[in-house]
């Protein structure tokens, strides 16, 4: 069986039959392809006793194409392009982004808005944000960061703390017009309530025992499973959420969000951390990993403004 490669006319010459095409002269297709005159014409010459057809008419000063060879520069043409593009893309090995875990809400509320700095500031490095609120292994999944909510006794050796867990009760500025949660305005508030399980501190029932309201019913009560939803309900008015400083004081700097009430409570021994691999970390995962914790020191500074 005879195999349809055996068939095809010679491949080199058609570098010299597209050079030549396109300028509709030897002598500059020469030069494009750094050979001489005679060895673009012997290759055009190859070609034409290969298929059988004339691909030049050729006179004393001019040169055109026959139809056969209009024909045949714009099919070599595109395979030609397409084929130059494959080879730069072989030579060219793809980028391997940054992948980085995050729960939901730091993801959305801190790490996402603030991306276009670091894209700016990096834009040779790809970043892949896998968000959730599952502990991802970094070692066997493949991953070169982790931004996790911890407590401080689990944070390993070689990570970062970046911020500290201070609570307070937040609302969409309407909402939060001189209101403070007392015993007379509880019952008339809706709490937006954080059902993830396993974080008591973050409930409500835990902040009203705090300050001595947990006899008390508020008016209602909605349970949200990820953080960014409950702050995005807050901020749309439709009650009270505890706010995460490092997660809502941007909203509270743009105004979509005021605190309600004085009484702040730090979470103790527990706050975000920047998590590298057991394997360290390669360069563009280590620029990354200094740009966040230079942008949670710049938050820090503007908390403290």
């Amino acid at each position: 069986m005879h195999s349809p490669l055996l068939k095809l006319p010679p491949l080199d010459p058609l570098r010299g039959f597209i050079a030549a095409a396109r300028h509709l002269s030897f002598t500059r297709a020469a030069a494009e392809l750094c050979l001489t005159q005679s060895a673009i014409s012997r290759q055009i010459q190859a070609l034409e006793s290969a298929l059988g057809v004339t691909l030049f008419e050729r006179g004393v000063r001019s040169l055109s194409l026959t139809d056969e060879g209009t024909r045949l520069a714009a099919a070599a043409e595109g395979w030609l392009t397409e084929y130059v593009r494959l080879a730069e893309s072989m030579r060219t090995p793809a980028r391997r982004p940054v992948v980085v875990t995050a729960s939901i809400g730091i993801s959305a509320l801190w790490l996402v808005p603030r991306l276009r700095d670091f894209q700016q500031q990096h834009p040779d490095i790809d970043i892949h944000i896998a968000a959730g609120n599952r502990v991802a292994d970094l070692a066997r999944e493949h991953i070169d960061l982790a931004l996790r909510y911890c407590a401080d006794r689990d944070a390993p050796a070689e990570a970062t703390q970046l911020f500290a867990e201070i609570l307070f009760p937040v609302a969409h500025p309407s909402v939060a017009h001189e209101l403070d949660i007392t015993a007379a305005t509880l019952p008339q508030l809706t709490l937006l309530e954080y059902n993830e399980p396993g974080f008591p501190w973050l409930g409500w029932d835990h902040w009203l025992k705090l300050i001595g309201l947990d006899g008390i019913r508020p008016r209602a009560r909605i349970g949200y499973s990820h953080y960014d939803q409950l702050i995005h309900a807050a901020a749309g008015g439709q009650g009270l959420a505890l706010g995460r400083a490092v997660l809502v004081d941007p909203m509270i700097r743009e105004g979509r969000l005021a605190t309600v009430g004085k009484v702040r409570f730090p979470v103790d021994g527990r706050g975000f951390w920047l998590i590298p691999p057991p394997q360290g970390l390669r360069p563009e995962a280590r620029q990354f990993a200094d740009w966040v914790v230079a942008s949670a020191r710049a938050s820090d500074q503007q908390d403290a403004t």
